[in-house]
């Protein structure tokens, strides 16, 4: 029987790809983490085409077809390789953060990922989390979540987040960026974030991981047993 295919959208600090990791894990599926793709590129474009305060678009696009981005599993870890080079702790700076919004608005840059996502969930047991999964990439999803949560426990997760990988954090920044980028994400002319009307919506601002992820896994059990 063939593996289901779940997509996981939603707001920033929601625990998206962290909890679609266990997820993953307690069902057997490949996680595939997109945020962590256009952290990829941003990275990337940031390394090669930054100009003095802004990222030369014209000169990634050219550039697009010398970039190698794949997920390799060491110790338990899923670590994102950028040109055979381990980026998984450059990726989460703030900077990449600032301009990682900017850099997946790009049409380019959008359709030299679609295809790598659609042909890894092509065969089935794939959950996968991002912004527009359940409504672009993933539209005949199996099973679609939407994951939401209060600004003020965006702002922590996150600050907490970049304390833990060593990154100095200020969390009145944190909480701008946070607010910057939903505003960002939600107006994007090109697949914005919002969720997919046979999406499942979850505000996790008062649960925890473990109770985020119990949840979803009842949904998820009933929904596999109902077909």
């Amino acid at each position: 029987m063939k593996k289901p295919v779940i997509a996981i959208d939603g707001y920033s600090s929601t625990g998206k790809s962290s909890i679609s990791k266990v997820i993953a894990e307690k069902l057997g599926l490949i996680h595939l983490d997109t945020g962590a793709l256009y952290r990829g590129i941003t990275y990337f474009a940031l390394e090669n085409c930054f100009e003095i305060d802004h990222i030369d678009f014209e000169k990634l696009s050219q550039l697009l077809c010398k970039v190698h981005l794949e997920f390799i599993q060491k110790n338990d870890e899923l670590l994102l390789f950028l040109n055979e080079i381990d980026v998984s702790k450059e990726i989460r700076t703030s900077k990449v953060s600032d301009f990682v919004s900017i850099v997946a608005r790009q049409p380019e840059v959008r359709n030299f990922l679609l295809d790598t996502q659609r042909n890894i969930a092509e065969k089935g047991g794939v959950i996968m989390d991002g912004r527009d999964i359940g409504t672009v990439v993933l539209p005949n999803a199996d099973l679609k979540f939407f994951l939401t949560a209060s600004i003020e426990e965006r702002t922590k997760r996150r600050f907490h987040e970049l304390v833990s990988l060593g990154i100095d954090a200020n969390e009145t920044e944190v909480r701008q960026n946070l607010i910057n980028r939903d505003k960002m994400d939600s107006e994007r002319e090109i697949a914005p974030l919002k969720k997919s009307e046979d999406a499942i919506l979850i505000d996790n601002s008062d649960l925890n991981k473990e109770q985020t992820i119990a949840l979803m896994l009842e949904i998820i059990n009933k929904n596999c047993k109902a077909h």
